[in-house]
């Protein structure tokens, strides 16, 4: 692996966090960078080009939702393998293909050759999301000091909300040049993003070889960590009205059409790039278990509010602050798994890819089933949004009980 700044000082860990307190954040730059083009722009673009491409008669209102849930699949996918194509060929290679291939979609994209076709590319888009959640954080948090972990986590994942907030501003603007060529401008930003960050990744933390063997060995199975893959997953889950169906029901449900949609997007954006960097500081000073709670409460409000009033106030609140969790809660997560597993990197990789494969399982299956319930119901999205608060007040629920249980066992 070649890196810029690979290792120069024979001295401990901590002298060298010293030494190279840039390179941290040029690390998390690059993990950015990586989040912006994977999970950001190869998923978020997606749905405001979701009207374009009824209008443009590329495919009907119903493939157009099956288009959205491919991604999810390939999402799920994404972070089924990346522990396996990590160990295989390196981390930092598998995070650099994983970006040619996001950018690649994008291009792809841009002829709708067949239904098929595009099924493919949409999959093919999620599955190197998946791979980036999953490498990204856990290559670059073993080089940073434990009191930034929150906030350089935040940062690794802001990208996600910085690919929202183009999806909202950028998409229109392409738009206008017409749908390839939106298509082509995604394109083109993607591999920009790519060369930039190219040679940004830290080095290798250890042989691959060594993660191979131990990845069985070291998946953590206390009742604690297993409860926390579920009120992650429940957590995905609940965040889906907002991030599948928000445009649609503003644009359709509410009936203001797509320019005001799109300003409750980009509303959402805005929310999502500030969410994991204010979480991931809150999670520094309050510590990683408090701060999940919190997050649960302030969301159950913020998603059932649009089932309780479509007044502007309550969409602002209820997109801005969906859009703060939709990337916010993944620095919490991954901090809370650093808590119950500490001090063993494998582990806390292993279970990383499990919590990112249960939030994509629970993400893939709310949008199948949700995309489901607007189609029996007619169009009711009021149920979606309190489908959603339910799933995450449950998540609330299952963490207090799981706390209690631990503080009696403790006792």
């Amino acid at each position: 692996m070649s890196s810029t700044h690979a290792h120069r000082h024979p001295h401990s860990a901590a002298a060298n966090h010293h030494h190279e307190g840039g390179p941290v954040w040029l690390s998390a730059a690059a993990g950015l960078c990586a989040s912006l083009v994977g999970l950001g722009l190869a998923r978020f673009a997606y749905t405001p080009l979701i009207p374009a491409l009824i209008a443009a008669k590329w495919f009907s209102p119903a493939d157009v939702v099956y288009l959205g849930a491919a991604n999810l699949a390939g999402y799920l996918g994404g972070a089924i393998i990346a522990r396996q194509v990590g160990a295989r060929i390196g981390a930092v290679r598998s995070l650099r293909a994983m970006m040619v291939l996001a950018s690649l979609c994008c291009f792809a994209c841009s002829v709708p050759i067949s239904f098929a076709w595009f099924f493919v590319w949409r999959f093919l888009a999620g599955l190197s999301g998946g791979v980036i959640m999953v490498l990204a954080a856990s290559t670059i948090l073993p080089h940073t000091p434990p009191n930034k972990k929150g906030v350089v986590g935040g940062v690794i994942f802001a990208g996600v909300g910085l690919g929202v907030a183009a999806s909202g501003t950028l998409v229109p603007l392409l738009l206008r040049q017409g749908l390839q060529e939106a298509w082509y401008g995604l394109g083109i930003l993607s591999v920009l993003l790519t060369l930039a960050s190219w040679k940004a990744w830290p080095a290798e933390v250890r042989g691959a070889k060594a993660v191979a063997h131990d990845r069985i060995a070291s998946r953590p199975r206390s009742l604690a960590i297993r409860a926390l893959y579920a009120e992650y997953g429940l957590n995905a889950l609940a965040l889906v009205p907002h991030m599948v169906f928000l445009v649609d029901f503003v644009a359709r449900g509410l009936g203001q059409g797509i320019p005001a949609a799109s300003q409750y997007w980009v509303l959402y954006g805005i929310g999502a790039i500030a969410g994991p960097l204010v979480t991931g500081h809150l999670a520094d000073r309050a510590g990683f278990g408090p701060a999940l709670r919190v997050a649960f409460l302030v969301q159950a409000v913020a998603i059932v509010l649009p089932a309780v009033s479509v007044a502007p106030a309550a969409m602002i609140v209820s997109s801005v602050i969906a859009g703060a969790f939709t990337p916010g809660i993944v620095p919490l997560t991954l901090g809370r798994i650093h808590e119950l597993v500490p001090h063993n990197s494998a582990a806390q990789g292993a279970a990383w890819a499990q919590a990112t494969t249960s939030f994509a399982l629970f993400q893939a299956g709310g949008a199948y089933g949700l995309s489901y319930c607007v189609e029996q119901t007619g169009g009711n999205y009021a149920l979606l949004f309190m489908i959603g608060a339910a799933a995450i007040t449950t998540a609330l629920a299952v963490d207090l009980v799981v706390g209690l249980l631990g503080d009696r066992a403790r006792s």
